[in-house]
């Protein structure tokens, strides 16, 4: 006697509406608890961006691994999307990002961005935050790095509810701030030797946008950060260190000047300095998101 078989919620198709009356009940999908929980995307791969930097010409280099990711819109990672910005001598380069903000590191050259009513003069190592409609005119000629949350918006089809407010953070400034940090201790707990960038509006969060934070870490010469992990991932800018590499999820990654590593979220990372110099690296993290939800599960991996 043959017995029927029941189906295997999990082997059900996307099931429709069986007598739709109106176009909004014909758009209604149904998925159950057995195929809508294992969703399964392209993994995030730890990835070294750098031939993005050989460009001369006015205009921007996307270091986008969207069609790795799987997804319709240029991403580095899935919530942040970083670029590298060449203004030719006397150029000017126009930026019309749909984001949040816009955070920017100036590799070398001087000029200026303008952004709504204010005009930011910016020069050499120098850091600054935009809104993202914006205008960069070189002087000499400027590279610079930026990196939004331009996926995160286009997520969701959002449009900026209103303009961020421009923050500058000079390069002797910046100087000065992580020299206070390089004479205080640390304790067992501290997660390196880092400078956390935020603004008057963001002060309660320590956060340089809602969704984003930035910091510029840090490692003595012959030293490593400890391995560690965390939700958020991470955009990193290498600004300083010979004979440095990262570790991500037991890839080795080295080190090159002013190029973008790509660090996926909880994988196991660690920094390394076997250099004679004092290790510069500037990280944008999606971890203002997670600090929100309560789920940025840092923690630090010893014996990883």
């Amino acid at each position: 006697m043959n017995v029927l078989r029941r189906p295997d919620m999990a082997d059900l198709p996307v099931q429709l509406a069986s007598d739709a009356r109106t176009p909004a009940e014909a758009r209604a999908r149904f998925f159950n608890s057995g195929n809508a929980f294992n969703i399964k995307l392209p993994p995030v791969s730890a990835r070294v961006f750098a031939a993005e930097l050989a460009q001369t010409r006015t205009g921007f280099v996307v270091c986008d691994q969207s069609e790795a990711l799987g997804c319709g819109f240029p991403a580095t990672t899935p919530l942040m999307l970083a670029r590298y910005a060449h203004v030719a001598p006397g150029g000017t380069l126009q930026a019309g990002f749909v984001a949040t903000g816009a955070i920017w590191y100036v590799i070398e050259g001087t000029g200026t961005a303008s952004t709504g009513a204010e005009t930011i003069a910016f020069g050499q190592g120098d850091i600054f935050l935009t809104g993202g409609d914006c205008a960069l005119t070189a002087d000499t000629g400027a590279l610079l790095w930026v990196v939004t949350n331009e996926p995160y918006l286009a997520l969701d089809g959002l449009q900026p509810a209103t303009p961020v407010a421009p923050v500058h953070y000079p390069a002797a400034e910046i100087a000065r701030q992580l020299a206070t940090i390089h004479a205080a201790s640390q304790n067992p707990e501290t997660s390196g030797m880092a400078l956390i960038f935020s603004s008057a509006t963001h002060e309660a969060s320590k956060n340089i946008l809602p969704s984003l934070t930035l910091g510029l870490n840090s490692v003595p010469p012959g030293e490593q950060q400890r391995p560690h992990r965390h939700n958020s991932a991470a955009v990193t800018l290498i600004l300083r260190g010979e004979h440095c590499h990262s570790r991500v999820a037991g890839t080795r990654c080295d080190w090159q000047p002013f190029a973008t590593l790509v660090t996926p979220a909880g994988d196991p990372h660690s920094h390394h300095n076997d250099g004679t110099e004092r290790a510069l690296f500037l990280i944008v993290q999606d971890g203002g998101l997670h600090y929100h939800a309560r789920t940025m599960g840092f923690a630090f991996l010893d014996g990883a």
